[in-house]
């Protein structure tokens, strides 16, 4: 069994290869991501390529192997899963899951899982949008773009909030900005880098650029 810092890292790796689109990541940027010096982000990479779970190039950065992926899928799938499962059956707030759901993914049992999985009625997405991989870790990203690329007086439903820090889900769910909400871009300003969007029972929220690109959404259907 590996272990919850093996499973970190995995994870870690597949995130950033979703977020980027490339399939490398360098040891700097894996180090930040963990919170770790560079010297014990590149020993870490070391055992996992000894391990067959990346592909290390150095001076470059790592890649997951087939198998590398498969673990940090199942990684993931524990995480959302328990995340929706707080939300949903304990009645936690969907802006603290995340950290406890950091916690709980390493301990809970394939058993406990898959009866989670099946109590929630096999679900596709958690509290916040993110896609929950398969049993056999298959995983559908969905095509959506953030509020910051969608055109203006077309209305969108919003899909996922890729930031899960307490304080902005507290913000977006005080302003109805959540999954599953439409919502339309009224209009965007690059010079002073904001916008305007109408969301849910009309109101209209004002959105830094940075912020509005953590929201994603995608077009109504039908």
């Amino acid at each position: 069994m590996p272990t919850s810092t093996v499973e970190d890292y995995l994870k870690q790796l597949y995130l950033a290869h979703v977020e980027s689109g490339g399939d490398v990541m360098a040891t700097g940027e894996l180090a930040s991501a963990m919170g770790v010096v560079p010297g014990t982000a590149t020993s870490m990479i070391k055992a996992l390529a000894d391990s067959g779970l990346v592909d290390y190039e150095p001076r470059k950065g790592a890649r997951l192997t087939e198998r590398g992926k498969q673990l940090a899928l199942h990684v993931l799938r524990r995480h959302r899963l328990v995340e929706l499962f707080l939300v949903e059956v304990l009645g936690l707030d969907w802006s603290v899951v995340h950290e406890e759901a950091d916690t709980l993914e390493h301990a809970i049992s394939d058993r406990v899982l898959e009866r989670i999985d099946t109590i929630l009625g096999h679900p596709e997405a958690d509290p916040h949008g993110d896609p929950i991989p398969t049993h056999q870790g298959h995983v559908r990203e969905p095509a959506a773009r953030s509020l910051v690329e969608c055109p203006a007086g077309e209305s969108r439903r919003v899909s996922r909030v890729t930031d899960q820090s307490p304080e902005f889900l507290t913000f977006a769910d005080r302003h109805g900005l959540t999954p599953g909400a439409v919502v339309t871009v009224l209009e965007r300003e690059a010079a002073s880098g904001a916008m305007r969007v109408e969301g849910p029972g009309g109101e209209v929220v004002a959105l830094g650029l940075d912020a509005a690109a953590r929201i994603l959404a995608e077009p109504l259907e039908g």
